[in-house]
């Protein structure tokens, strides 16, 4: 039984599911686990979403509805060829979507979901979220969590956030700008203050910036097209994902080129990052600004943050890190894969909010839906507990269109019989096995042979530790002992399984607030071991690794090729981790023995 956490973003969808104490982004489109926020109604009425819902929309533009996030607590309907549909109606054909395309590749609908939503909605908004929930049907309990308690929360799985400590995230998403400040408590996250937004901000409005530079680098070209041509039409919305994809490329290039392929000219307009950053830079220095009107609401000064927290996927511009790096003068915390942290941190919640246990978002608003709570307001009102499918009075308040669908079916069982292999812990895939890459869009060495999507995702909050790592009965080459997790620094493996070419190495670690790195800091030393050899007596290769979301691939830097990495691991029964210092050496304890990390069975 898995439980999933759902983040319904402006732009972009992503989920996460959550099952014995670990959590993983769910992969939801072909090309990238995260999908478009895109809701498409075909001429014979079926509904597109996700990916289908924007590559469709490229030639039906009047069919297709993006962005509608924006608008949610408007009652003026959004036309889908006509049909008109309420905000609410199109969010909760994207939810059931989502949960239906999990729940076919787990083999099994969820027990319970997590739905994210902006710190700033007030009772009015939640209200009608908890009726979107019901117009899904999906008939499982569903609980609410503010998406910033969500990102602190996955954050506090990778860094160690002590109680008491406060956290300021700052979300830049798709369309929206959030800024919040909260405390981290014995059992969850609290807001302090009250947050502060900007409604119609986001990565969209950087999008429109770039677009209108190439129309002015074109010399009107894109203004002659005739807007009633649907090739012109199609045209123009596939320069739209140029620019997107230029501005996208910025934030690790210093310059790229947007392809122009339009009915009256072919050509490519150079864009480089110094002018998209003279673009957006108004735009952010008023986010600066919201951010300290929450740090002054809250009662907090900059110099009393643990840390800032960069949510949405346009906080990955390296001038947001810059600014507000500048302003505050704290550390900042870039999520390696800001799309999916609400997700991973929603489903974290989810997976603490069982029947005996608290609901760690109640500070914050979280709300309780179970199926066998009874309505509590006159039928058709919106305001139903439940989240089954709305009675017939419910119905009759809805809109055209706007049905809940039927209940699901059971999905089919996967042909393994529902085991999910892979990560458990925040995998590390690496082509082969293991490799180091360089990221320059930051300027900073990252390595492999840690991470995922979802990144470190120890129990910080608890210091529990797997039991994978603590039943007495593992060799003791295997033990991840408190004399392990007494360093400053140590790594504690809890899995390694060849999938294809890949070795996945799932693993806990604690980096003492330094960065790793494999050239004048700590790292890891990595190898193959049949679990009598001393530690570090055949060396694998090195890796610096304090988050996730790496997949390494042929092309791409690396310290052992597929072939060396297959001499290091070989047939060996064992991969093993240690911390080493700057000389590559490992790091011993006080009476000298290495016992920073420990080895896992291969599992082949």
């Amino acid at each position: 039984m898995y439980v999933l956490g759902v983040d319904l973003g402006t732009t972009f969808t992503a989920a996460a599911t959550w099952r014995d104490g670990h959590a993983e982004v769910a992969s939801l489109g072909s090309r990238a686990a995260v999908i478009p926020t895109v809701v498409l109604l075909r001429a014979d009425e079926t509904v597109l979403t996700g990916e289908a819902a924007n590559r469709r929309g490229l030639s039906e533009p009047q069919r297709v509805a993006r962005e509608f996030k924006r608008r949610f607590g408007d009652t003026t309907p959004v036309l889908l060829g006509g049909v008109p549909y309420s905000v609410e109606a199109l969010m909760a054909k994207l939810m059931r979507s989502v949960v239906e395309d999990v729940a076919a590749r787990e083999g099994e609908w969820p027990e319970r979901v997590c739905v994210s939503h902006p710190a700033n909605w007030g009772p009015y908004k939640r209200e009608l979220l908890d009726q979107m929930v019901r117009l899904t049907g999906v008939g499982v309990p569903v609980t609410f969590t503010a998406e910033p308690v969500a990102a602190a929360v996955f954050y506090a799985r990778q860094q160690r956030v002590e109680p008491g400590a406060v956290v300021a995230v700052y979300d830049l998403g798709g369309g929206t700008f959030d800024a919040t400040v909260l405390r981290k408590g014995a059992t969850g996250f609290e807001i302090l203050g009250d947050p502060e937004g900007i409604e119609r901000l986001g990565g969209i409005d950087f999008d429109a910036a770039v677009f209108h530079h190439v129309g002015q680098a074109l010399g009107g070209k894109v203004e002659e097209l005739d807007e009633e041509d649907p090739s012109a039409v199609a045209a123009v919305a596939r320069l739209r994902e140029e620019c997107v994809a230029a501005k996208e490329a910025l934030s690790s290039d210093t310059d790229t080129s947007v392809s122009v392929l339009l009915p009256n000219i072919s050509t490519e307009v150079r864009l480089t990052r110094a002018e998209l950053e003279a673009m957006v830079r108004p735009t952010l220095l008023s986010t600066i600004e919201a951010l300290r009107r929450a740090l002054d609401k809250a009662g907090v000064a900059a110099g009393d943050l643990h840390s800032v927290l960069l949510v949405g996927g346009s906080s990955r511009m390296p001038l947001v890190a810059q600014l507000v790096g500048a302003e505050l003068g704290r550390p900042v915390a870039v999520d390696a894969h800001p799309k999916h942290a609400v997700a991973l941190g929603a489903a974290w919640l989810a997976g603490d909010q069982r029947p005996d246990a608290p609901v760690q978002g109640a500070p914050v608003g979280a709300i309780q839906r179970a199926p066998e709570e009874e309505p509590t307001a006159e039928p058709g009102s919106g305001a139903a507990a439940g989240t089954g499918p709305p009675t017939a009075g419910d119905q009759a308040a809805v809109p055209a269109g706007e049905q809940p669908p039927p209940e699901p079916p059971a999905p089919p069982a996967p042909p393994d019989g529902g085991r999910r292999r892979g990560s458990v812990r925040g995998p590390l895939l690496a082509l082969a096995g293991v490799a180091v890459l360089l990221l320059t869009g930051w300027g900073v060495w990252w390595g492999i042979n840690q991470g995922t999507e979802e990144g470190d995702d120890r129990n910080a909050d608890s210091g529990a530790v797997v039991a994978a790592t603590t039943e007495p009965e593992l060799p003791p080459d295997e033990r991840c002992t408190d004399t392990v997790m007494a360093n400053e620094r140590w790594v504690c493996l809890t899995g390694a399984a060849f999938q294809g070419d890949e070795l996945v190495i799932d693993y806990d670690a604690e980096w003492a607030s330094s960065v790793p790195d494999i050239s004048t800091g700590f790292h890891l030393h990595i190898w193959g071991s049949d679990g009598t050899d001393p530690p570090g007596s055949i060396m694998g290769t090195h890796a610096g690794a304090d988050r996730g979301d790496w997949v390494i691939k042929d092309g791409q830097p690396a310290v052992l090729s597929a072939a060396e990495v297959a001499e290091v691991v070989g047939d060996r029964e064992k991969v093993c981790a240690r911390i080493a210092d700057a000389d590559h050496a490992l790091v011993p304890d006080d009476d000298g023995a290495f016992v920073t990390g420990n080895c896992v069975p291969i599992e082949r």
